[in-house]
């Protein structure tokens, strides 16, 4: 047993490779497909596999470079059998992953907090991805590891969001700050992170609108609350946590490029991977846009919002049989 393996429970993996298995089922019987009566990698291999890749929602930029990756190896090598691509491919998505900043925790850790303090997390997303629900599962996380929690409504633009975050918070049973609807996001955020200080508590999590009219606004919104939140506490926020769709494939692309343009995004939430056999946008979300992943969603119980881990991922997508 690895040192990783001691970390990473039974349930978790377990949760894991049922939340992966679309994506593992279509991505394999593809590469199996491509292999088939082949006994090395040669450019109508390659060929095949670039199409595997990108129509598994890796992304094309990501994909090339995997490619040539691959490339490089084989003419290094001379002869690279089919057998052995399964690892070789195994290798470039950890070395990309861990490239990326996509560090290996076992368990929910706080957001680093200069000094001391509030951790305050500001959570960005477009309606639909499953941002409240993330936030619920996420507060109910630290929850259970005995942190004080406060849930801030600043989505006070959609019809019920509020009051869904104010369900998620006596469900987590956390404290919850809002001012009701059609109130100024920028004045909740501020609000929700004095109440923070003043109340002991350990985090403060922040919806925020997710609406997407339009670059600008979406900037001057973005911007707006995030000055509310430093002006309250100089050293926050800690994290901007952006939510995204797996099922919805390159279009959640597109939505992380709007949101980094518009706002320093530090992590992403990856939902619905259970939903999908695109999960392949993991792998080209992180290298597009440089920012870890640091949660997916594998389910839809309260548990089932995982810290990513990149080892996990990669067993799990690739199987137990060459673990990394």
């Amino acid at each position: 047993m690895s040192f990783f393996d001691k970390f990473f429970s039974n349930d978790k993996k377990e949760d894991l490779d049922k939340g992966l298995e679309k994506t593992k089922t279509g991505f394999f019987d593809n590469i199996s497909r491509v292999i088939a009566g082949k006994d090395s990698v040669d450019e109508e291999v390659l060929d095949e596999l670039e199409n595997v890749l990108i129509t598994s929602d890796v992304g094309l930029d990501t994909t090339v470079k995997i490619i040539e990756s691959i490339e490089s190896r084989v003419a290094r090598d001379k002869y690279v059998g089919t057998s052995e691509l399964h690892q070789i491919l195994r290798d470039e998505i950890v070395g990309l992953l861990a490239e990326n900043n996509n560090k290996d925790y076992d368990d929910y850790v706080l957001p680093p907090v200069p000094g001391n303090g509030p951790a305050i997390i500001l959570v960005v997303g477009v309606n639909g991805v499953g941002k409240t629900t993330t936030i619920g599962k996420l507060a109910h996380q630290y929850k259970q590891k005995g942190h004080k929690v406060v849930l801030g409504a600043a989505d006070t633009f959609r019809a019920a969001a509020v009051a869904q975050l104010e369900i998620w918070a006596n469900r987590v049973g956390c404290d919850f700050y809002s001012k009701g609807m059609y109130t100024d996001p920028a004045a909740v955020a501020f609000e929700t992170t004095k109440y923070a200080i003043d109340n002991g508590m350990d985090v403060a999590i922040i919806d925020t609108a997710g609406r997407l009219h339009t670059k600008f606004n979406l900037m001057k919104e973005l911007s707006k609350i995030k000055r509310s939140v430093t002006k309250a506490l100089p050293s926050a926020p800690h994290q901007v946590l952006l939510v995204l769709d797996a099922t919805t494939g390159q279009n959640a692309i597109e939505q992380a490029k709007a949101f980094t343009e518009a706002t320093d995004v530090t992590a992403l939430a990856l939902t619905k991977l259970d939903g999908t056999a695109k999960g392949g946008v993991a792998i080209g979300i992180t290298d597009t846009f440089k920012v870890p992943i640091r949660y997916i969603g594998v389910g839809e119980g309260i548990e089932h919002l995982q810290i990513f881990n990149k080892r996990a991922f990669v067993n799990s997508l690739f199987g137990d049989e060459m673990k990394v």
